[in-house]
């Protein structure tokens, strides 16, 4: 039986290998500030800062892994996204992103929802 911890780890490296062969640069994995951890920030090309909320469960039972993003969390991110923009001097766009994880009966269901909430 996989650990919650264990399945989050997986899930995060499951979507950074998702996004790297899209294209996507890593910036820095679990970022925190105060309160707010962002599981992965990843930049495309010179212009895009990408934050990137990754979600991951064992089951459907209780819903989408998608699902399970709270406003707080938004709220959060939001201010994550203002300190690291701050401190890398950014003037490009952002986004905020989710990567939904969950098993299904031929392997894993990765989701990658662009542009998530704001």
């Amino acid at each position: 039986m996989v650990t919650a911890h264990q399945l989050g780890q997986d899930g995060e490296e499951a979507a950074l290998q998702h996004l790297l062969v899209l294209g996507y640069e890593l910036v820095q994995r679990n970022y925190r500030h105060r309160r707010a951890e962002v599981d992965l920030i990843v930049r495309r090309g010179s212009r895009l800062l990408v934050f990137v909320e990754v979600k991951a469960r064992s089951s459907a039972h209780y819903g989408y892994p998608e699902e399970f993003v709270t406003e707080r969390k938004r709220q959060l991110f939001r201010l994550a996204a203002e300190q690291v923009q701050e401190e890398l001097h950014w003037s490009g766009d952002i986004r905020f992103d989710i990567i939904a994880l969950s098993p299904t009966a031929t392997g894993l269901r990765l989701e990658h929802f662009e542009d998530a909430f704001w």
